[in-house]
């Protein structure tokens, strides 16, 4: 029997992940097709324009889970995005959509984001310009505060540097020509932990406190998993954020300040949830898909043509 809906599940390669949503969406009578976002193209002749996405010929997908942008040059990335925008326009439903993803990639605008919807977040600066980055330093620093430099686009914990004086700062070329800055967050209890809390469909599913060896925590630098309870404050914060950045579903991360209150440290809008699964009962992708499904309707768009 031929299923009901078929989904295109965008990465590189069929990772975890992917297999669990591929299975997820059986589950459900659909199809989930793994499509490669470097190998679909915009075919304009004409008066008309055609998408191509490998296995689904003339066709349009019923819906679009972004599950991994691959890395790529800016014009890499614009196009690729632009298969997400174009999928939009043309009402194919997309999981998180292209607006999203441009909005939580760049972690200066998520900043901005939450700031302006009054979600708790630490105080952030971001600037090409290294004289200005050297003046914020050494405001802070003379205060006796510390700052995090993490990468504008980053992931996984991957590019964080903790700076204690102004001296530290390195050159332009060594952060992608842009200073990402944001205050250390000194906490009363002793250890590292922060949380992260997955929200699907405005709701918080599960949550993770996860402990480090060191001030950086992430599950991909060896930090340690154990469950926490979706609720209360913490949960409040984490969809406040999500719906802060317009996604449909997002990793939210949390610290407790020194005072004891949470704040939001980032918002993921392709987040990887390996390290949460092992730690909850709930079985995320499915409450993903179901979510998901629940976006997108049963008539299947006939033609892949705009």
């Amino acid at each position: 029997m031929r299923p009901n809906r078929r989904v295109a599940i965008f990465g590189a390669d069929p990772d975890w992940h992917a297999k669990r949503l591929t299975a997820a969406l059986a589950a459900r009578g659909a199809e989930g097709v793994w499509v490669a976002l470097e190998d679909c193209s915009f075919e304009i002749a004409g008066s008309a324009g055609v998408l191509r996405l490998p296995g689904f010929d003339e066709a349009l997908p019923d819906g679009a889970i972004t599950r991994v942008i691959s890395a790529g040059t800016l014009e890499q990335i614009t196009l690729r995005l632009g298969i997400l925008h174009a999928l939009g326009r043309m009402s194919v439903p997309v999981y998180n959509d292209a607006r999203v993803i441009e909005s939580t990639v760049d972690k200066s605008m998520t900043s901005f984001l939450l700031r302006q919807a009054g979600v708790p977040t630490p105080p952030t600066w971001a600037a090409e310009s290294r004289e200005v980055a050297q003046r914020i330093l050494e405001r802070e620093t003379a205060a006796g505060e510390k700052i995090v430099l993490k990468p504008l686009f980053g992931c996984q914990g991957k590019g964080l540097a903790l700076i204690e004086s102004a001296c530290e700062l390195p050159e332009p070329d060594g952060v992608g020509g842009v200073y990402y800055l944001q205050r250390f967050i000194h906490t009363a209890a002793p250890g590292w932990r922060d949380w992260r809390v997955l929200v699907v469909g405005c709701r918080a599913i599960a949550a993770m406190i996860r402990r480090g060896r060191g001030w950086v925590t992430n599950v991909a630098q060896a930090g340690t998993c154990e469950a926490a309870s979706p609720e209360g404050e913490l949960a409040e914060l984490a969809v406040a954020a999500t719906r802060a950045v317009g996604a449909a579903y997002a990793g939210v991360d949390l610290m407790r300040d020194r005072d004891g209150r949470f704040v939001v440290l980032e918002v993921n809008s392709i987040p990887a949830w390996k390290g949460l699964q092992s730690v909850t009962e709930i079985d995320i992708a499915q409450t993903i898909i179901d979510d998901f499904l629940s976006r997108v309707p049963a008539a299947r768009p006939c033609a892949a043509a705009v």
